[in-house]
């Protein structure tokens, strides 16, 4: 495979829904940036944490929340989510998730809600990820055999919380596609953790498909379900086309790290430096530094981890050659590449099966 024919397949992988998609997404939202509407996630995670008897005062104050503001940080949902991760319960992470798909997110939720296929839905899941799952992007790979739900960082998790909130997602995801489809979907979850200790939960709310140790965060399914038209008649799609016109910017948004991951896949094989990046942003070399180190990262790291991804795709699901996803990636030679894929994944790339 040569880097031309990488990018190429990339680029309509981009366009199905593993990247933003031609629409202009505008400023990505920051850890620190104040975009979420209490009444958009906030107000699902009160509901949730008074069901389970915590007081709202006690809870706010555990996030270190006077009151509820109108509009939240990343930083503070997900110091909301951390009491509830310790005092919610042990089913805490899969009962919200159930709870918050399709949402009440204005003209996302609806869209969501108006789909006519799992495909059609999981697209729209991708390109407003910064309504429907400002935490983490979901991007869809599909290839010949099978789909792929990859959920990536939106603007940096924290370790002690990134398995909860990734369970509440694949949760979400789970739930809202078994409602609309009228069944529960075969999915096959992979975590990119160890297994814990007792999986009653994630047996009860995903099924048994469970594989831990693995490289990414991923959501898989058989193609054949991706394109089944869904039971419920899904109505005229006036959301998604005022979505398509800007009509919600928010949901347009893509925080920092996503961000940067869109702008790294138009070019992973010949990747710009540091500089050209920082210009296509709008800000200095020395300003992107700062606020991707505000976001637990730098630009080397978030260039290799994307590489890495890609890699993890052409060895696995693709069936490639270490030596041709060596050079599609633009590495000089097979041992180069070897020796890089091993200090990511721990693993050597024959060791990566389909």
């Amino acid at each position: 495979m040569s880097r031309q024919a990488l990018q190429a397949e990339l680029d309509e992988l981009l366009l199905r829904g593993l990247g933003a998609g031609p629409v202009s997404t505008g400023a990505p939202y920051e850890i620190d940036t104040p975009c979420l509407p209490w009444s958009d996630q906030a107000a699902l995670l009160a509901e949730f944490a008074r069901s389970r008897g915590l007081a709202q005062g006690e809870w706010l104050a555990a996030a270190e929340l006077q009151s509820s503001p109108a509009l939240l940080s990343p930083r503070q949902l997900l110091a909301l989510l951390e009491p509830l991760k310790t005092q919610g319960g042990a089913d805490a992470a899969f009962v919200i998730g159930r709870q918050s798909l399709p949402g009440h997110y204005g003209l996302a939720s609806q869209a969501l809600q108006q789909a006519a296929s799992l495909e059609e839905a999981l697209q729209l899941l991708c390109r407003h990820a910064g309504r429907l799952s400002p935490l983490l992007t979901p991007r869809l790979l599909v290839d010949g055999r099978e789909l792929i739900l990859l959920w990536s960082d939106a603007c940096g998790l924290p370790p002690s919380l990134r398995g909860f909130v990734v369970d509440l997602h694949m949760s979400a995801v789970a739930s809202f596609c078994a409602a609309q489809s009228g069944t529960a979907l075969p999915w096959r979850f992979s975590f990119n953790r160890t297994a814990p200790r007792d999986l009653a939960q994630h047996a009860v709310f995903l099924g048994p498909r469970l594989s831990f140790d693995c490289q990414v965060d991923a959501m898989r399914l058989d193609l054949d379900c991706l394109r089944c038209a869904w039971h419920a008649a899904p109505g005229p799609a006036l959301a998604r086309h005022a979505l398509a016109q800007g009509a919600d910017p928010q949901a347009l948004r893509r925080g920092l790290l996503a961000a940067l991951h869109d702008r790294l896949l138009q070019s992973v094989a010949e990747p710009p430096a540091l500089e050209a990046m920082a210009l296509s942003f709008g800000v200095s070399p020395a300003t992107l530094k700062r606020r991707l180190a505000q976001h637990g990262s730098h630009y080397q790291a978030e260039l290799d981890q994307l590489r890495a991804w890609v890699a993890l795709y052409l060895l696995g699901p693709r069936g490639e050659a270490n030596e041709a996803v060596a050079a599609a990636l633009g590495f000089f030679d097979s041992a180069g590449f070897r020796r890089f894929f091993k200090r990511w994944t721990g693993l050597l790339p024959s060791a990566v099966g389909r």
